[in-house]
This record gives C-alpha cells, sequence and structure tokens, in this order.
C-alpha cells in the first residue's frame, strides 16, 4: 500500500469516527422525542444546539461516543486487542458518573466489576442497540482482518450484549465501515445490508415505518432507510436525528457510516467548528494510533 492509499483510508476513517460523535452530538437533542414533536419544537432539526432530555451543552457527546472513545484507549494504551483492558476502561468510565448510561450496558460493567465475567449470558431482552454504537474502533483496529473483525465484534458486545441481533447488526457495521474505507460506494453497502436481511429479515427496510427506538432492529432500519435515500451526511444526518427515539445513538451509527462512505470533505464545517473540541482532539489522535494496529498497516 503506497502513501496515497493510506492517507485515504486514515482520512475515511477519521471521518467515520468524527461522524459518530456529530451524529452523537446533534441526536442527543431529539432523543426520546416523537416526530410529531420535533416538528412542533423545531421544525427542522438540523444544528447542533444541545439541550434535549439531558441538558447537554452545544457540542456535547453522550454515551456512544464516550465509550468508544473509551475502547479506542484501551486499544491504544494495551498495543493490541486486550479485552480485559477494555472491560478496565468501561469500569472507569461507569465511575465517572457519566451524562448517561443504558442498563444493559451497566449491567454488564457491573457483572464485570463484581464477577469478572466477560462475556454475558446469552438473553433475549438484550437485543439493543448499546454494542452497535460502540462499532466504529473497533472496525478501524480490524481493518485489513475479516476474521479479526468478527472476534473482536463478537468479544466486545458480549461484555454487555448477547444476543443473535446485536450480533449481526454489529458484524455488519463493521462491514459497512470496511468497505466504505475501501472507497465501496453506496451499492457495495446496500448488498451488505442485504446479506443482513437474507440472514435476518427482521432487519428489512425497504418499508420503513419510521420507529427509531433502541431496539437495534428498529435503530438499523432507520440508518439503512436514511442512508440510502439521501444523497450527503448532512442530509442523511438529519433524516435519522429527526426520527426521534434514540436519536443519540441512530445518529452516532448513522455517522460513523456516512462519515466513511462519503469522507472528511462531506463533514458539514459548521457541525464540527460546535463539536465538543476535547472530543475532536481526542479522536483525531486515535485514528491514526487505531489503524497502526490494524492487519492492512501492522507490518510488525
Amino acid at each position: 500500500m503506497n502513501s496515497a492509499e493510506h492517507e485515504k483510508i486514515l482520512s475515511r476513517a477519521r471521518a467515520a469516527f468524527l461522524g459518530l460523535a456529530l451524529g452523537d452530538a446533534l441526536g442527543a437533542t431529539t432523543e426520546f422525542m416523537t416526530a410529531t414533536e420535533i416538528r412542533h419544537q423545531y421544525r427542522l432539526h438540523k444544528n447542533i444546539i444541545g439541550g434535549g432530555w439531558l441538558g447537554i451543552k452545544p457540542g456535547q457527546v453522550t454515551d456512544d461516543t464516550e465509550m468508544s472513545l473509551a475502547l479506542a484507549h484501551a486499544v491504544v494504551t494495551a498495543g493490541s486487542w486486550n479485552l480485559v483492558r477494555i472491560a478496565d476502561h468501561f469500569v472507569a468510565w461507569m465511575r465517572s458518573k457519566p451524562i448517561d448510561i443504558g442498563a444493559t450496558v451497566r449491567k454488564g460493567i457491573r457483572a464485570y466489576l463484581h464477577k469478572g465475567v466477560l462475556e454475558m449470558p446469552p438473553n433475549e431482552w438484550d437485543a439493543g442497540n448499546g454494542a452497535a454504537m460502540r462499532m466504529c474502533p473497533v472496525a478501524l483496529v480490524s481493518y485489513g482482518g475479516r476474521e479479526l473483525l468478527k472476534r473482536y465484534t463478537i468479544e466486545q458486545a458480549h461484555l454487555t450484549h448477547h444476543h443473535p441481533l446485536s450480533d449481526a447488526g454489529c458484524l455488519c457495521i463493521g462491514n459497512m465501515l470496511h468497505v466504505a474505507m475501501a472507497g465501496g460506494d453506496r451499492f457495495a453497502l446496500h448488498e451488505l445490508t442485504r446479506q443482513l436481511v437474507e440472514q435476518h429479515p427482521n432487519f428489512r427496510f425497504n418499508n420503513y415505518n419510521g420507529q427509531a427506538s433502541g431496539y437495534i432492529v428498529d435503530t438499523l432500519r432507520t440508518v439503512f432507510h436514511f442512508l440510502f435515500t439521501t444523497a450527503d451526511f448532512e442530509e442523511c444526518l438529519v433524516g435519522v436525528v429527526n426520527q426521534g427515539g434514540d436519536a443519540d445513538t441512530t445518529g452516532a451509527i448513522a455517522g460513523m457510516i456516512a462519515g466513511a462512505l462519503y469522507g472528511e470533505e462531506g463533514l458539514p464545517r459548521h457541525w464540527l467548528k460546535k463539536l465538543n473540541r476535547t472530543v475532536r482532539t481526542d479522536i483525531e489522535q486515535l485514528t491514526p494510533q487505531l489503524l497502526a494496529l490494524a492487519p492492512a498497516f501492522n507490518q510488525t
């Protein structure tokens, strides 16, 4: 791989991680609102203004970005994939009193903290989107390694979520990120969603019903619908977060995939200016460090 190809992949990876944070910050404003309530209050929510039920500052992020950063820091400080180090970083994050933490995530972290459990038992109620929201750094550190992507994805997911639909959704996101980072287009990404729907018809999104809850099926149907019916990053993200529901997480997942697809030049400048400066700096520093550990770039 020459330096120009390396830089293109790095740029798309950075756009994916920044896109996650932008979608999180944008969607936090409309989280738990209905589409009708959003239209009544904002007409169209399209600016990073903070507020929402958490009362966040403009550009502040929530657990979606914070857990992704915790995972990224764990891998980089360990110098390789290390599930114990990741779990330790999740514990430290939970103890920092984050602005928000999901019930399933808290249960999994506490199981590790008190019992050393690194894999939660299968649970029919664990089909939430809390593992999927952390997929960006997983995709970066496994870039160029299909089997590693699968192993890392399942390991990190099962720390908190152990459900076949969560697993399938996470793997689809990871594969979409890898394809988009390599320069794949919307048709290549759509093929991956078609494969997911073949295996799990619940994810079919051609008759999207507007449900955007924290259920992984609702989350990904929302993300996929707007990813394939819009023309750029901003239009995709605005469409997603104006559905309300679990808007910070639907926004984060849409942001990471659309970021990798449209690249850094597709990220709205006015949104990037609003994003918390520490978060942006952290992402920009961690992205090349994660890729340096990935099979496609790690020559050691």
